[in-house]
């Protein structure tokens, strides 16, 4: 398989971000990305304008960001050419009330897009301008994802006076891990159900005065240094080429559609070359896909994993640390059913986080 990294998550002047998609595009060109998803708010302009296009060697593709009356349940939407779910029409061409989270979601899946849950279980409360917005809506129960970890609301969460320059001036450094409350909500998802994962930076570069000094907070080039999510692809993407765009964005799409990815953060190393699989009864599985386990048969389930650099791996099952060890790969057997999942560590700070392969 092929493997791509892009940066997810990020808004223009289309929405309420400080740049154009021109220079977005061209700052993801410069951070050597493969791929980067532009999600302003309720908004395709971008993809009508046609900016959804090369910009180098990076392909830049556009979604967008949802939300309900209340401007909570903000849903990342992939794979629409039209905006859909964000206002119910009325007769006469004025926009109604905005639909609810279910509603939209379902409206989405019969589109034939899908999406991520954005930010679910945001608190922060240190800026004003800036509240947080949760996933409240767990009553829906068809969603396809689910964003478990985003730079701009973990970098606000932990936002207090004493460390407030700091914070400005390093906002790559404080970036710790994905939020347990999040990680513990997907791994009991996925014991009922495949609910797939994507990492995001939330890039606005908003302007902000602090202690007399001016930032450009979340600036787009240094964001994409930060959380990156990888895909895996069976066929190569020609970088570039202009005639093959949309097969190869559908690649890409159908990777994050099915979770055959993992997520990164790029500040800790590049994670290249990850990998965790699974091998039952001479099939190769991989992450986002699912086995069919028949104990009658009394055979084992052989789980491997592979780093690039050496870190602390822990092999998550059902949500539950069952093994951890240092190095540069693991191998497990099992035969019980349920969810896996692989988390590496550097220096007690969170660097790789696959997708899960189940077992059902």
């Amino acid at each position: 398989m092929f493997e791509y990294t892009g940066s997810i998550h990020m808004h223009s002047r289309f929405s309420d971000g400080s740049g154009t998609v021109e220079e977005i595009g061209n700052y993801a060109g410069e951070s050597e990305l493969d791929f980067a998803i532009l999600t302003d708010h309720n908004t395709l302009k971008a993809k009508e304008k046609g900016f959804e296009k090369w910009f180098g060697n990076t392909m830049l593709i556009v979604g967008y960001e949802v939300n309900d009356n209340k401007n909570q349940n903000h849903y990342l939407v992939l794979d629409l050419d039209e905006v859909v779910g964000t206002f119910d029409k009325l007769p006469d061409g004025d926009l109604g009330n905005r639909l609810s989270a279910k509603e939209y979601v379902k409206a989405i899946n019969d589109k034939g897009g899908f999406g991520f849950l954005a930010h679910p279980d945001e608190k922060r409360c240190h800026l004003p301008e800036h509240p947080p917005y949760p996933w409240t809506a767990w009553d829906c129960e068809d969603f396809n994802g689910i964003e478990i970890w985003n730079h701009m609301s973990e970098w606000a969460e932990g936002l207090n006076d004493s460390n407030k320059l700091q914070r400005f001036i390093h906002p790559l450094k404080s970036i710790i891990a994905p939020p347990e409350e999040t990680l513990r909500k997907w791994d009991d998802l996925n014991k009922k159900r495949k609910v797939v994962a994507l990492g995001g930076v939330d890039a606005h570069a908003h302007k902000h005065s602090v202690m007399g000094f001016d930032f450009e907070i979340f600036p787009y080039k240094v964001l994409f240094k930060s959380i990156r999510t990888h895909v895996l692809v069976q066929k190569e993407i020609v970088k570039g080429d202009k005639k093959n765009f949309e097969s190869d964005k559908k690649q890409i799409l159908d990777a994050l559609r099915n979770g055959n990815s993992f997520i990164v953060n790029n500040y800790h190393g590049s994670g290249k070359g990850f990998r965790f699989v699974a091998e039952y009864e001479g099939v190769n599985y991989s992450m986002g896909d699912e086995i069919k386990f028949d104990p009658e048969k009394n055979k084992k389930i052989i789980l491997r994993t592979f780093v690039p650099e050496s870190g602390l791996i822990r092999l998550i099952h059902n949500g539950k640390k069952v093994d951890e060890l240092t190095g540069l790969e693991g191998i497990w057997d099992s035969d019980e059913k349920g969810s896996y999942r692989i988390e590496v560590w550097k220096a007690n700070k969170g660097w790789i986080f696959s997708n899960h392969i189940r077992v059902v």
